[in-house]
C-alpha cells in the first residue's frame, strides 16, 4: 500500500514503519497519524511480521505534534481538540494492542506528542546526543496521549514530575540513565545495526509466545504484583502450538 506521510519496508519477519516528512522533522499531522494506524493494523494479519520497527527519516525520529495544524484550532481547557487527540488515541490503543514488539528506534529529536508515542512503544533505543522533551506545559496544553501514565512508569513519579513540570530538554544518555530508554548509542550507524540485532533476535523466537508474554506484561502494568500473579497462571495462549517442536530442535543441538 502506497503512504503519503510514511514509508514501510518489509525484511523477512521485520517491518519497519518510517515516518516520512523529514523536510518538517517528521512533525505529527492527523493524516501521518491515520498511515500510522494503517500501517500497524495490516502488520497484525495472520501473515504479518514479528517484531515492528518505528523511524523517522532525515534528521530526527520527530519534533512532536505539527503546532501548525492547531492555528485554527480553538484549544479547550488545554485541550488541542478531537482533529488531534481522536486519531491519537488510536494510534496509541494500535501500539499497545499489536501483539508484535514495537520499536522505537530515536534519532535526533524526540518531543512531546513524538515521545508519548515512543512511550507507548515497548521499547526505546536511542543515541546519546538525541533531544528528548516534554513541552506540553511551556504551550498550555495538557497531556492525553498517555504522557502522565507512561512517563511515570518510564522514569518514576518525582524525575516524570521534573521532566514535565519544567519542561526542560534532555539527552538521549540522560533517557538511559533515567530508565527511558533501553539501550544508547554513540552513531547512527551503531543505532541501526543495535536495533537490527535486536528485532533479528525476537524474530528467532516463537511469535506465539512473544504475542502472549505481550499480553502478560500489559496485566503487570494494570495489577499489583499478587494479583499479576494470579492473572497471569488464569490465562491460557491456545496459540502457542509450536512448543515441543523447538525444544527438540534444542536438544537435537545440544547433544
Amino acid at each position: 500500500m502506497a503512504y503519503e506521510y510514511i514509508e514501510t519496508v518489509r525484511d523477512a519477519a521485520i517491518l519497519t514503519i518510517r515516518l516520512n516528512r523529514p523536510d518538517a522533522l517528521n512533525a505529527l499531522i492527523p493524516p501521518m497519524l491515520e498511515e500510522l494506524i494503517e500501517a500497524l493494523h495490516r502488520a497484525e494479519n495472520e501473515n504479518g511480521p514479528s517484531v515492528i520497527i518505528i523511524e523517522g527519516a532525515g534528521r530526527a525520529f520527530s519534533s512532536g505534534v505539527d503546532l501548525k495544524v492547531l492555528s485554527g484550532a480553538q484549544p479547550k481547557a488545554g485541550r488541542v481538540g478531537s482533529v488531534f487527540d481522536e486519531p491519537a488515541s488510536r494510534l496509541m490503543q494500535a501500539v499497545r494492542a499489536s501483539s508484535k514488539p514495537v520499536i522505537a528506534k530515536v534519532h535526533g529529536a524526540c518531543f512531546t506528542g513524538a515521545l508519548e508515542f515512543a512511550l507507548h512503544c515497548d521499547f526505546i533505543h536511542t543515541m546519546a546526543d538525541t533531544k528528548f522533551g516534554d513541552t506540553h506545559a511551556k504551550f498550555a496544553i495538557r497531556p492525553t496521549w498517555g504522557m502522565s501514565q507512561t512517563l511515570v512508569d518510564a522514569v518514576g513519579l518525582r524525575r516524570a514530575k521534573e521532566i514535565s513540570y519544567s519542561a526542560r530538554t534532555f539527552s538521549g544518555q540522560q533517557a538511559l540513565d533515567w530508565g527511558l530508554a533501553n539501550t544508547c548509542y554513540d552513531s547512527k550507524d551503531a543505532l541501526d545495526e543495535g536495533v537490527a540485532s535486536l528485532a533479528k533476535d525476537i524474530a528467532a523466537n516463537d511469535p506465539a509466545t512473544v504475542a502472549a508474554y505481550k499480553t502478560l506484561h500489559a496485566i503487570a502494568e494494570t495489577h499489583d504484583v499478587p494479583a499479576g500473579i494470579a492473572a497471569e497462571g488464569a490465562k491460557d495462549f491456545p496459540e502457542i502450538t509450536d512448543t515441543l517442536n523447538r525444544i527438540g530442535g534444542f536438544l537435537r543441538v545440544v547433544k
